[in-house]
């Protein structure tokens, strides 16, 4: 079951509105137990307890939720139950709402929807009883750095904030006034043009998102690079304000991202390295503490608490990250174990780190990672290869059947240039290695010989590789024979090649046709191997760069049983959408100058997903093309000539207009004039909209058997289609 299913958390946040408080409590605990920072669900929450008059509950939900979701929504909840609450207490009710005021804007002043809380708090100043002069001039002063810290937020009431200071200034002294206003005025205007471009940012951004884990959509890769366009706005403090202000600002922008981006390591790294950077480790600590209580399976996250740790100094407490790593993460022991002996290193010294490696290896999950980690280390730092080859020979003992392990001890005995032992070690793992594992170790042996043995030996290591290879083919003959493809895997060093890339290209497709030779009829296997020579050798063509690679984790495939056979059927009807390329208003012009019969042919078109054909080819084709007009049963359906498609009513002229019969004993000769004349407009424009080619037009006149002499109905036909000009040129 998806605990993280939105519809799912939807309907049970329908279904507790309409329950009593004491049933809905359960379901939003379980809500917020998935979504912690799920302000709509934290609002409807303390709502209904605020309903039934429950103001202790209240509290203690606001004190759960207030600091980790700096919404303005439910701050504003907050703020208005807290007036509730003191409205009948008289000057000390008054007093506890001042100081929740000063709370919430100094959480959430910074908001760009905040400008409404700056003017309720401002007002509720003003309403605030007074008994004594001074203590009338204590509001004053109190209002105006109200002001004062407003008009410097860039939010959407900065302007009204701005016309409000001036009358306040104004009211009091208009001396004092001019001197405040001509100091504020330029930071109203930096915070008025910081607004405009901060809505551009905060504008991409879904607020009504939950915080879900992530599943890579588009939408959510969307949301995230807003964030982090916003993170990025806000880092370059683009009103210039002092280090301290900005500071808060940057900070509140990562506690509102958190809110969406809450199970994203990323952006909790960020934000705790940002504030390490700012030389405040205490708060990147804080940081990384919620950071791993908000996702405690992350072990990046954990590891890089750790670093943070070890590089103030504060050795144990990253020792103790280190030590839950070990003893949480069975599925990655071995790296813990790993990391941890660095660690142990570097703080301790190669002691402790040789210690705790002889407990490590008693241990059931202990891996053959972790004695090559430790075998190297040791003869990186000691500079003693024995040492680190008793520890690779202690560990053959375990892991003799495992490739991997092998591979690395033969490494280190090339560096010790003790090819005896290299042989007798590859030999020894071939005596014990099942034919289907041991793919990898006969390459290296075979790269091994090409270094340190002469062509016989070389030949030699070649021929038992493909007699040891051919158990595990159907084909056991043709593995067996020897092929130009064989001499270039010899012959090639690192990145250089004995044969052109498109021989390389020809003699690895011919490899690996002769290894498929019997499957030549399975179809299958054609599409789902086609990289398979260039894969198989793994250090020839691409594969070079990655032939230490596993081939499961070199070639990934798709799942050709989830696969469905597109049907155009199984998309109703025609869908228009604007495009990329901005022609949504030309096609509609397009559209409007269309015949009947191209319009309906457009309209009956399957609705297709993919890239947007160019519009102006595809209706330069179609009306370049001879469609069929509409015919009565029993009438002969081909193309008449002469007969213009703009128009399927009635016969037609010579010169292609429509003959109507006179109505109410008018003549005919100045309707069809003007009828005329509104046909060659109507060409003209669709010829200044579609593309012209003159010389195809005449092309397709010919292959109709229209000569360039004949004028009439050929002639107008295609100039009521294109243009006027493009009839003449015809006719002439």
């Amino acid at each position: 079951m998806d605990i993280y299913n939105v519809e799912a958390a939807e309907i049970l946040a329908n279904e507790a509105l309409l329950l009593p408080i004491g049933e809905a409590a359960p379901i939003y605990e379980k809500l917020l137990a998935t979504f912690p920072t799920a302000v709509k669900y934290w609002k409807q929450y303390v709502e209904a307890y605020i309903a039934a008059n429950d103001e202790e509950t209240a509290k203690q939900i606001f004190s759960r939720c207030l600091l980790t979701c700096p919404h303005i929504n439910l701050w504003r909840c907050y703020i208005n139950f807290i007036k509730r609450v003191n409205s009948k207490r008289g000057s000390e009710g008054l007093e506890e709402t001042k100081k929740a005021f000063d709370f919430m804007l100094n959480y959430v002043g910074n908001d760009v929807a905040s400008g409404p809380v700056w003017m309720e708090y401002i007002a509720f100043l003003k309403s605030m009883p007074v008994v004594t002069p001074q203590d009338e001039s204590r509001r004053m002063t109190t209002i105006r750095k109200v002001y004062q810290k407003a008009i410097l937020v860039p939010t959407s009431h900065v302007e009204q904030l701005w016309k409000d200071y001036d009358n306040f200034e104004n009211s009091v002294s208009r001396t004092l006034a001019k001197g405040l206003l001509s100091e504020y005025q330029p930071k109203f205007n930096s915070a008025r043009a910081v607004y405009r471009e901060r809505k551009k940012y905060i504008d991409d951004i879904d607020w009504s998102m939950l915080a879900i884990p992530s599943t890579g959509s588009y939408k959510e890769e969307q949301q995230c690079m807003a964030w982090k366009r916003l993170l990025t706005f806000e880092k370059g403090n683009p009103q210039r304000i002092d280090a301290a202000a900005a500071n808060r600002r940057i900070t509140f922008t990562y506690e509102q991202c958190l809110m969406y981006l809450y199970h994203h390591p990323d952006v909790w790294y960020d934000y705790a390295t940002w504030h390490a950077k700012n030389g405040s480790t205490d708060s990147a600590i804080k940081i990384f503490q919620r950071a791993i209580k908000a996702l405690p399976g992350s072990e990046v996250l954990k590891y890089a608490f750790a670093e943070l740790e070890e590089s103030i100094g504060a050795i144990q407490p990253a020792k103790t990250i280190y030590e839950s790593l070990v003893a949480e993460n069975a599925s990655m022991t071995s790296l813990a174990h790993i990391q941890f002996i660095r660690f142990l290193r570097r703080t301790e010294g190669i002691e402790a780190a040789r210690k705790y490696f002889l407990e490590a290896r008693k241990l059931p999950s202990c891996t053959y990672h972790v004695y090559v980690a430790y075998a190297t280390m040791s003869f990186c730092l000691d500079k003693d290869a024995k040492v680190a080859q008793n520890v690779f020979e202690a560990g053959l003992k375990k892991f003799m059947q495992e490739p991997g392990y092998v591979l690395e001890y033969a490494d280190f005995l090339c560096r010790l240039n003790d090819d005896r032992n290299v042989r007798a070690l590859f030999e020894r793992a071939l005596s014990l290695l099942p034919p289907e594992e041991s793919i990898e170790v006969w390459k290296r042996f075979a790269q091994f010989e090409q270094i340190y043995g002469d062509l016989s030996s070389m030949l030699k290591v070649e021929q038992r590789r493909k007699e040891a290879l051919s158990r595990t083919s159907e084909d056991a003959l043709s593995s067996l024979e020897n092929t130009l493809y064989d001499v270039v895997s010899r012959y090639n060093y690192m990145d250089l090649w004995p044969c052109s890339s498109k021989e390389l290209d020809y003699l690895s497709r011919q490899e690996w046709l002769a290894k498929n030779m019997s499957k030549k009829n399975d179809k299958s296997v054609m599409l789902t191997s086609v990289v398979g020579p260039t894969l198989d050798k793994g250090n020839v063509g691409v594969a070079a760069n990655a032939k230490l690679l596993h081939q499961s984790a070199r070639v990934v495939r798709p799942e050709t049983s989830r696969m469905v056979i597109y049907d155009p059927r199984q998309i109703k009807g025609p869908v228009i959408a604007a495009t990329s390329s901005g022609y949504t208003k030309e096609v509609d012009d397009i559209f409007k100058m269309l015949s009947p019969p191209i319009m309906s042919f457009i309209t009956n078109l399957p609705a297709i997903e993919g890239p947007s054909p160019d519009i102006d080819i595809v209706l330069g084709v179609l009306l370049q093309s001879t469609l069929p007009a509409g015919h009565d049963v029993g009438k002969p359906s081909g193309p008449v000539p002469g007969a213009a498609t703009t128009d399927l009513s009635g016969p037609r002229n010579q010169n292609g207009s429509v003959h109507r019969p006179p109505r109410d004993g008018q003549p005919t000769k100045r309707k069809a004039i003007e009828r005329q004349e509104e046909e060659d407009a109507a060409a003209v424009a669709q010829n200044r909209a579609m593309p012209r080619d003159i010389f195809r037009l005449r092309q397709i006149q010919r292959s109709r058997g229209v000569a360039p002499a004949q004028s009439g109905s050929a002639a107008m036909s295609s100039g009521s289609m294109f243009s006027g000009e493009q009839s003449a040129n015809s006719s002439s």
